[in-house]
């Protein structure tokens, strides 16, 4: 890929194609010597590789294409790219790597550029500490949201091992100190979820902790990140929606 053309896409307002439903045709799958198939938090990896000034990621971002795929109404055809039938997948060069961390962490060590996973020992054992309590910190979240009472114990002790998480290191506001693949894999729920509370469970999940809040406030800076995010509103009305709320 021509560097010119690779910095080009870098630095460009991203546009994605439609959102795909059972309605919709299968699109050619290979463009260059990779595909992809994403989620949020994959696209954001590209675009956070991108804005950390990677050359390699560049030609990442340019040899790869998103097929945004509706979760609630798949394409009967996504079957056959992963059997499993979840969001995300990777295709790359014939082999196919499913769940979003083994997708983020593939990218992050199989593609040109700076890695976003630390080189120090104590806080590569802490990433993946942390790594391992993502579905945790998620399932503790959601069932409080799901509950028909208020916010539950376990909601806000996971928060709260968020907030101590991110005091760990002082040489950054970030959950290493410095930006890792652990800020990419936590920010979109950590964001989200202060939405859907707030909304749902009148319940600011930032209040008393100002790591949490600064860790929003550093993410929400960083222009990669925002523009993976959606409009506020219209992502709690899809969560009601799904959640039966």
């Amino acid at each position: 890929m021509a560097e010119s053309l690779a910095s080009s896409f870098a630095f460009a307002e991203e546009a994605l194609p439609p959102t795909l439903t059972s309605a919709s045709e299968q699109p050619p799958l290979h463009h260059g010597t990779t595909a992809r198939v994403a989620d949020c938090t994959c696209r954001m990896l590209a675009r956070m590789r991108n804005e950390h000034g990677s050359r390699g990621t560049a030609s990442l971002a340019s040899c790869c294409f998103d097929l945004p795929i509706d979760v609630a109404d798949k394409p009967a055809w996504y079957m056959k790219i992963y059997p499993k039938n979840m969001i995300p997948c990777l295709e790359h060069e014939n082999r196919v790597i499913g769940e979003s961390l083994d997708v983020i962490k593939y990218m992050d060590s199989d593609f040109e550029g700076p890695r976003l996973f630390p080189d120090d020992s104590e806080k590569q054992r802490f990433a993946e500490e942390l790594l391992a309590y993502s579905d945790t910190f998620n399932h503790a979240m959601l069932s409080s949201l799901t509950s028909k009472g208020s916010v539950t114990a376990e909601a806000v002790a996971a928060l709260d091992k968020i907030e101590d998480s991110l005091s760990k290191f002082d040489d950054g506001p970030f959950f290493l100190g410095q930006f890792s693949l652990v800020d990419i894999t936590y920010a979109p729920f950590v964001d989200g979820f202060k939405v859907f509370f707030a909304g749902i469970q009148n319940y600011d999940t930032a209040a008393g902790r100002p790591n949490m809040r600064r860790f929003i406030e550093e993410m929400d800076s960083i222009a990669a990140y925002a523009k993976t995010k959606q409009d506020p509103q219209e992502l709690l009305a899809a969560t009601k929606k799904k959640l039966g709320i």
